[in-house]
């Protein structure tokens, strides 16, 4: 058959793993204008929450392997100025955890990764009194302090969007705030110091590995330009970063400082001005440091610090903190700042009515976090001149495309057009779309391409505002082509392994090609879904990896599984326990040269593949009471939302709310694991609001909010969508029963066709949605045809 150009991406751009393939169209019928004013307004109105910065908690997820990171940043700024400490978890430089000492405040962090520590480059660090200049600690070792503690035993830290601060030991208070490419402190020392010290830091980053550093200080200003080359934090790549750092006195004229140097690991150099003047070795600690003077009359000392940033020169920090921070204005930096959190938060609007302050704080801390991460560097590309966007930190897209950019859609479709430029400027200028990615600096992937399922979400959901938002669909379409088609020479780092994908159907796990690692042939088949009449038809080459004789040791009943396949045709086997907690050899499965871990796809021909709705219900409640149900990685997302396919939405309801009780709440340890860039936190708000993405197509699976009324408000279509539900009576503590369940819905005083998801356009027109809710747990999708959420083997992605 010949089809669109416009079909054509939809159905290359087939989510991987538990995504969806295929994508109906996101506008069937006549689309509202880019900005058609067309508001439905939702009734009765609820009492409009203007500082959502307020009930966002900033330090979920900061100790217990959560790598949260709540410090100082714009929504997806590039500058993340935040703490750093000696936590072996401080891949986001902070830990909650008061018995970790505090080595700094750096200016670049991500969120929520795995990996070696990522950035954390450029750290300030105060200090209250040294002997002498030369008797500084300097190295990061020496110099480190524990942070004040409360009576509840957590560290003096306060944080909110676009703030930090902290209170340390020696009574030393720090604060930080932040613009898109430049960071802003404050240092208040206590009445009565008499010589306030600042060190700058060139070259500890969070894996200490910096080389060809550089660094000059003039002794008048105390203005410090510098940089290095350091590690990436996920693969072998490197990247170059620099700084400038001024400082300026609050409330008082500053000076010039009245002792300055620069330091060699625990050896400050009074008068010296450049590193070359010392003799350091390859992986040296080295930097500035500074006295000045007090604030007259013994009164506290405040001292501001601006870092500026870039990836291109520090000549380039040095332009963009005098842009961006002109007047070292703190209070006013933190309003803006604050300011444009708000704008983006309240675009989702709850009623909280019968609802703890608790579930509300954790429904905008998730919205929050998901706009952390990627990091706007447009300007900061080092590797090539363009005009597009170029946004960093994608770390990593196979975490973040079920749930993150979904989100976006909702509710922030602008910036996710401007990713989505960003993504294919990279695919023209480096072949392949990225993967994951950080610090300008390609990392480790899994096998599949999951940029493709985002370039799909963009493109099935604003194909006809994408012109308006300069996305070219035929650019869009060409990437998406590429990883498709096109073997990439390391498929370790960019594209996929796609001849013998073509040429097999699924990537054998006895066939060797020079191009990357011979791991994961079942995960990286189940990943290669592609599109189109050639991709529909690839997009159900899972079945090729699918074994029916293999069921899981000691229970016969769960039989079929997915399984590593060799060339000839023939199986080999893998336990179906691995990877799991009742895994014989206790596999984790981190990526690593022995990985053949795998997941699945295509939820109606799963259903028969198992044996029917009743084997396949059985399948999933096994998964939940024996624990194979891992809350800690993103593949298992969508799992408790898989009894909608077997018209079972009371069991997915109760199933997520479950989820939500027993893993996600607003304590320092409230992840079940790493946040990955906002993966868990998008994961979680979904849940919170009663519904699930299907990313790259025209659905949303349905549930019930945790809130008597939600709406979003798109600034593309300028209409504001409104879901609300009638008898909603509050939400049990364990997830367990309660009127949360769907009887019928209603869109626009319609009944509409099915209780089990929406349809796209629902939220292109702006909407009232009314669900009517149900203490039966046993109510179905419906009785229509088209009641049940579509599959691509029932035809429902045309």
């Amino acid at each position: 058959m010949r089809l669109s150009i416009g079909a054509i991406i939809k159905y290359l751009a087939l989510a991987n793993g538990v995504g969806f393939v295929g994508a109906q169209s996101a506008v069937n019928s006549a689309s509202p204008a880019l900005a058609s004013g067309n508001v439905t307004s939702p009734s009765p109105p609820i009492p409009k929450i203007t500082d959502p910065a307020s009930l966002v908690n900033a330090f979920i997820g900061t100790t217990n392997g959560g790598h949260v990171f709540p410090g100082a940043t714009l929504p997806h700024g590039m500058i993340k100025a935040g703490m750093d400490t000696d936590s072996p978890g401080n891949h986001a430089g902070y830990d909650g955890d008061p018995t970790f000492n505090v080595t700094g405040f750096s200016q670049l962090h991500d969120d929520g990764t795995g990996g070696a520590v990522p950035l954390s480059n450029f750290k300030l660090f105060p200090f209250l009194q040294c002997s002498t200049f030369e008797k500084c600690p300097t190295s990061m070792a020496n110099r480190k302090i524990l942070r004040r503690v409360l009576p509840n035993g957590l560290p003096d830290d306060a944080a909110s969007p676009g703030y930090f601060s902290t209170n340390l030991s020696n009574s030393i208070r720090v604060e930080l705030t932040a613009t898109r490419r430049t960071a802003l402190h404050r240092y208040t020392f206590p009445a009565g110091t008499t010589n306030p010290r600042i060190l700058v830091d060139i070259t500890n980053d969070g894996q200490k590995s910096s080389t060809n550093p550089e660094m000059t200080l003039d002794p008048a200003t105390a203005r410090v330009i510098g940089g290095a080359s350091f590690s990436a934090s996920f693969g072998p790549g490197r990247y170059s970063a620099f700084t400038c750092v001024d400082f300026k006195a609050d409330g008082y004229t500053l000076g010039s400082p009245t002792e300055y140097g620069v330091w060699l690991s625990n050896f400050p150099v009074r008068g010296s001005t450049n590193l070359l003047q010392t003799y350091y070795g390859f992986v040296s600690e080295m930097g500035a440091l500074f006295t000045f003077s007090p604030a007259p009359g013994g009164q506290a000392t405040s001292i501001l610090a601006r870092v500026g940033v870039s990836f291109i020169s520090s000549a380039q920090a040095c332009a963009n903190a005098q842009e961006e921070i002109p007047d070292f204005d703190f209070d006013n930096v933190h309003a803006s700042n604050r300011a444009q959190w708000n704008d983006l938060l309240s675009r989702v609007q709850v009623d909280t009515t019968g609802v703890d302050l608790e579930t509300t704080q954790l429904l905008y801390s998730s919205v929050y976090r998901t706009h952390i991460s990627p990091a706007d560097y447009t300007g900061e590309n080092p590797k090539w001149n363009s005009t597009e966007p170029y946004f960093d930190s994608l770390y990593c897209n196979w975490d973040t495309y079920r749930t993150l950019y979904p989100l976006m859609s909702l509710h922030d479709p602008i910036t996710f057009s401007r990713i989505v430029r960003g993504m294919i400027d990279i695919q023209k200028h480096e072949g392949w779309l990225p993967e994951c990615r950080g610090a300008t600096a390609m990392h480790f992937i899994q096998g599949g391409t999951n940029g493709d399922p985002i370039l799909g979400e963009f493109f099935v959901k604003f194909q006809q505002q994408a012109k308006a938002l300069n996305v070219s669909p035929t650019d869009l379409y060409n990437a998406l082509l590429a990883d498709a088609e096109i073997q990439s020479p390391n498929w370790n780092l960019q594209g996929r392994q796609a001849d013998l994908w073509k040429q097999l159907g699924y990537i054998p796990q006895d066939m060797f090609d020079a191009g990357g690692a011979n791991t994961k042939q079942v995960s990286r088949t189940l990943e290669f879904y592609a599109n189109g009449s050639q991709y529909l038809n690839r997009a159900g080459n899972f079945i090729n990896v699918w074994n029916p004789n293999i069921s899981v040791p000691g229970s016969p009943n769960i039989v079929g599984m997915m399984q590593p396949r060799f060339a000839n045709g023939t199986f080999n086997f893998t336990d179906p326990r691995h990877c799991s907690i009742h895994d014989p050899t206790s596999a984790t499965c981190f990526l690593n040269a022995a990985d053949r871990d795998g997941f699945y796809e295509d939820n109606a021909k799963l259903i028969e593949l198992q044996g029917g709705v009743e084997s396949f219900i059985t399948r999933l409640d096994f998964i939940f009471e024996q624990q194979y149900f891992d809350s800690t990685d993103e593949p298992s997302q969508q799992m408790p939302f898989m009894y909608h396919y077997a018209n079972r939405p009371g069991l997915s309801t109760q199933r997520s709310r479950q989820v939500i009780a027993q893993f996600f709440n607003t304590s320092r340890n409230g992840l079940p694991g790493n946040d990955d860039s906002g993966a868990m936190g998008s994961y979680a708000a979904w849940y919170l609001l009663g519904m699930y993405p299907l990313p790259a197509t025209n659905q949303v699976l349905l549930s019930s909010p945790y809130f008597p009324q939600i709406s979003f408000f798109n600034p593309l279509f300028n209409t504001t969508t409104t879901i609300v539900s009638k008898g909603f009576t509050g939400n049990p503590a364990d997830g367990t029963g309660g009127n949360v369940f769907v009887k019928s819905v209603t869109v626009n005083g319609k009944p509409y066709k099915s209780n089990c998801y929406l349809d796209w356009d629902v939220f292109i027109s702006g909407s009232v949605v009314e669900l009517t809710l149900t203490n039966d747990i046993t109510m179905t999708c419906g009785s229509g045809k088209d009641a049940l959420p579509p599959s691509l083997s029932t035809g429902g992605y045309n």
